[in-house]
């Protein structure tokens, strides 16, 4: 069975994330029911990671195999004709034998943008109006009224470079088994693995691009809403209700309680998925 690796981009707003859900419209449920439709094979598409509601792509990774012996050129064009506008096909090449969009990845790297409505320094010392969000931009950005100085921002973003416990800024995943299943199914070894929490970040920064703070973090992975916890911790830091210094005590903390809000997801991208050059395409 031939197996392919497609690229993918997709606007998250109309759609209940990544994973499949019943009853509910979503991008892994949307590009298996265009494979259904042009080759008539039911397969369920692996991405290289479950983008939650209202999260977008710039560069999803996704895998599947088919029997159909469909050339790539005709296949790339078909699916592009069937999906929806909201998600476009950027390329499709033919895979490696064992080659996993989640399980084969090196890196993924997220942005985080940020409409400014209150710029640091303001424009007029005046004017403490905020700027309006265009709502052609708004589903893209978060509308942020706060008044945020970017070097605090990058300096708390400083503290969670390398090798950390990522657990206070992670959320309970939904699809992970918890300490109350093992204990329902008898097993007596309860305690969450210690190791399962530790991320390595390789990139974390932000800059001001087109008049949006862009936060960009590259890791060899991430928790559930980790991205998103960290910018709303990185925010709190901006606008002066926590101190920048403090990231490495929430770190040290390893409870989500000690971090700051979760930031909305319609700001969330993920921009690019990195593979080993041998394993990715034939």
């Amino acid at each position: 069975m031939p197996l392919w690796k497609t690229i993918l981009a997709y606007d998250g707003t109309p759609f209940h994330g990544w994973q499949i859900q019943p009853g509910l419209p979503t991008v892994q449920g949307t590009l298996a029911e265009a494979i259904l439709h042009i080759t008539g094979e039911s397969v369920l598409p692996q991405g290289s990671g479950r983008t939650d509601t209202g999260v977008h792509a710039l560069g999803q990774v996704a895998s599947f195999s088919i029997d159909s012996p469909i050339p790539a050129p005709g296949f790339h064009r078909a699916l592009n004709r069937t999906l929806p506008p909201s998600i476009r096909i950027l390329s499709l090449e033919a895979a490696h034998p064992g080659f996993h969009a989640r399980h084969s990845a090196i890196t993924k790297t997220y942005e985080y943008r940020i409409y400014p409505a209150r710029p640091n320094p303001p424009m007029l010392a005046q004017d403490d109006m905020p700027l309006i969000c265009s709502p052609m931009l708004a589903p893209y950005v978060w509308d942020c009224h706060h008044r945020l100085d970017l070097a605090v921002l990058q300096n708390a973003a400083d503290a969670v470079r390398g090798i950390h416990d990522f657990t206070s800024f992670a959320a309970v995943d939904p699809d992970l088994p918890t300490r109350a299943d093992f204990a329902r199914a008898g097993n007596c070894c309860t305690d969450p693995d210690p190791l399962a929490s530790i991320r390595t970040i390789h990139r974390s920064t932000w800059e001001l691009r087109d008049n949006l703070l862009v936060y960009t973090v590259t890791g060899n992975g991430f928790l559930h809403h980790m991205v998103r916890n960290l910018v709303g911790t990185f925010v709190e830091a901006g606008r002066g209700r926590i101190d920048a210094g403090s990231i490495s005590d929430i770190l040290a903390a390893r409870n989500r309680a000690a971090a700051g809000p979760t930031a909305p997801a319609r700001g969330l991208f993920l921009v690019e998925v990195m593979y080993s050059k041998t394993e990715a395409t034939l």
